[in-house]
């Protein structure tokens, strides 16, 4: 078994921030939004930043400004800049004004959010949050899980598109599959279904089967999914996704897998205990955060 972060010294924790800077990890829960500090595979202080029950988390990037934790919550949107001292305001912009939501990600500079009936908005939130515009994408049945362009539903995976013209609105387009639970639109799209974790080449195409829960990818063709609560991942080294490129990971505690999520070096898995497993090259290492109903996780960089 790994060591748990009790284990690694305070000043062990000092010397490998220095050099490796330091990477936020938010799980979304039932109790609120635990922050959890990174260095690397080490593991610092946690505290809940926000007390209102999470139902999902992303991060939007900023090029001139510290990126965008966005919560969905079931009062709607709510946003805080990354940083020490998050404070969060809502994004009260219609469509989706205070509706409750149950996923929101990240695509194109921009939110977006799917609301309990189906309802997928586009969210661009402005410095002044009360100028902050939602336009209506589409509908889904039974939303699930966002992640770039892609779209989990209870119908199967849909995708954000574009006709031609930075002007022309944006819509949704089912890309097939059924009751998907969650995808990765960061490089290969991927999608986790009940019958299966599947990769889109030639269609989609199947890379893991059994019951998959949870998949998350960096684009770089590193990637995580969840089988039969088991945990596999996929190295960057591997050109092609079938399911011999897919290996097992067994992590320090006994529990299943339900949040992943990658920040910059790091591999980051949220047990339905509340432990957080973190990865940065060296195998699996682990801190109890004592969460229940884990729902997400979402990293932003912060030194």
């Amino acid at each position: 078994m790994a060591p748990a972060e009790d284990d690694i010294s305070i000043e062990e924790k000092r010397v490998y921030a220095g050099t490796a800077g330091r990477t936020d990890a938010y799980v979304a829960t039932d109790g609120g939004v635990v922050r959890v500090a990174l260095s690397a595979d080490k593991i610092g202080a946690f505290d809940m930043v926000a007390r209102d029950p999470a139902r999902d988390a992303a991060v939007l990037p900023r090029r001139d400004a510290p990126d965008l934790l966005g919560v969905a919550t079931d009062d709607g949107l709510r946003v805080a800049p990354v940083g020490d001292d998050l404070a969060f305001e809502p994004v009260d912009a219609a469509p989706v004004g205070t509706e409750p939501l149950v996923a929101v990600g990240v695509h194109d500079g921009a939110f977006l959010v799917a609301g309990e009936g189906g309802e997928i908005d586009r969210v661009e939130v402005a410095d002044d949050r009360s100028e902050s515009a939602a336009t209506s994408v589409g509908t889904v049945s039974d939303p699930r899980a966002i992640d770039g362009p892609l779209v989990a539903a209870g119908d199967g995976v849909h995708r954000v598109t574009r006709d031609d013209g930075a002007s022309a609105p944006r819509a949704l387009t089912a890309v097939g599959l059924d009751d998907a639970r969650d995808v990765a639109g960061a490089g290969m799209p991927l999608a986790a279904t009940t019958a299966g974790m599947y990769w889109l080449g030639n269609g989609w195409m199947t890379a893991l089967e059994g019951d998959a829960t949870a998949v998350a990818a960096d684009g770089d063709g590193h990637a995580m999914a969840v089988a039969d609560g088991a945990l596999f991942v996929h190295g960057a080294d591997d050109a092609e996704w079938d399911d011999e490129t897919w290996r097992p990971s067994e992590l320090p505690v006994d529990e299943e897998p339900v949040a992943l999520g990658y920040g910059p070096g790091v591999s980051v898995a949220v047990t339905d205990a509340g432990t957080l497993c973190v990865d940065a090259g060296d195998g699996w290492r682990h801190q109890v955060v004592g969460v229940p109903g884990v729902a997400g996780v979402a990293l932003a960089a912060v030194e």
